[in-house]
């Protein structure tokens, strides 16, 4: 399909069963509450020990609602390979193992770039520069370069800010990089996870970057970027709606799980091309 075959289809399929959606958003909302309510206890266990208990009870009752969740999503995914006109039912232990499958590869796939950002901030010795800029001020400071010249003083600590500041950019610079690639791949694992329902095959990063490539590289970053500005124009309109009138802000309950439909949907279309 072409991108904006796939992001027409993918914007009205959401649609088309106002019911799925309604489920979804109900869920949401109670994972939501199980893990606001969590957190409170855990607050709570600090003045009654017994709350630690409740509050590890709610959030695992949230995580594992989130985990249906994140698995009907994939199967989102799945109607767009399959290029289904029908939108998903909710098939409950199946989305529940599918999305802890979907877990998985989402904590997979950020492990492997965060790893590479930490090597990369200890080669450029970022905690080291730290400390020496952190030095440099303590020694001015406390006055230890009284009897020195000042310009010793400043140049020193202009050469640490500078050593600092150049480790910092290259780590940054490498982490966007490498996390913008892995978001990419995990896409493509998740594309992978709906047709073939193996979370080995979706952890094989790559065949991911493989998957890319037989799509085309540029077709996979037009449609993501245009996924990205749709979805920044809806919320950028419904901003400036709900600063007019505050109470349809309730709205957001229902349109951000009609967004994150729409993205998955437009991933399955996606990759439907070499399913």
């Amino acid at each position: 399909m072409e991108v904006m075959e796939i992001i027409k289809d993918a914007f009205v399929f959401p649609s088309k069963d106002m019911k799925i959606l309604l489920i979804y958003v109900i869920l949401s909302v109670v994972a939501g509450l199980f893990s606001l309510g969590g957190t409170f206890a855990y607050i709570l266990g600090f003045i009654v020990p017994e709350f630690f208990m409740w509050g590890g009870m709610a959030v695992i009752i949230s995580m594992l609602i989130g985990w249906v969740l994140y698995g009907y999503l994939v199967s989102v995914i799945k109607s767009g390979i399959e290029q289904s006109d029908e939108v998903p039912q909710f098939e409950w232990w199946e989305n529940f193992i599918t999305g802890f499958n979907n877990f998985i590869v989402t904590i997979v796939y950020f492990v492997i770039p965060a790893f590479i950002t930490v090597v990369v901030g200890y080669a450029t010795d970022i905690v080291g520069n730290f400390v020496i800029v952190c030095e440099e001020i303590y020694l001015q400071t406390t006055g230890v370069y009284m009897g020195a010249s000042s310009d010793i003083a400043l140049n020193a600590l202009s050469q640490a800010l500078t050593n600092l500041a150049i480790s910092l950019s290259i780590t940054i610079f490498v982490a966007i990089i490498a996390f913008v690639i892995f978001s990419f791949l995990q896409t493509m694992a998740q594309a992978r996870l709906a047709n073939t329902g193996s979370l080995s095959e979706a952890l094989n990063v790559f065949e991911a970057a493989k998957d890319i490539s037989r799509i085309g590289v540029g077709k996979v970053i037009i449609l993501v970027i245009l996924v990205i500005v749709v979805i920044g124009v809806v919320e950028v309109i419904l901003s400036a709606i709900f600063a007019i009138i505050p109470i349809l802000s309730i709205l957001s309950l229902i349109v951000s799980p009609y967004l994150a439909f729409f993205a998955q949907r437009a991933v399955g279309l996606l990759y439907s091309d070499i399913a």
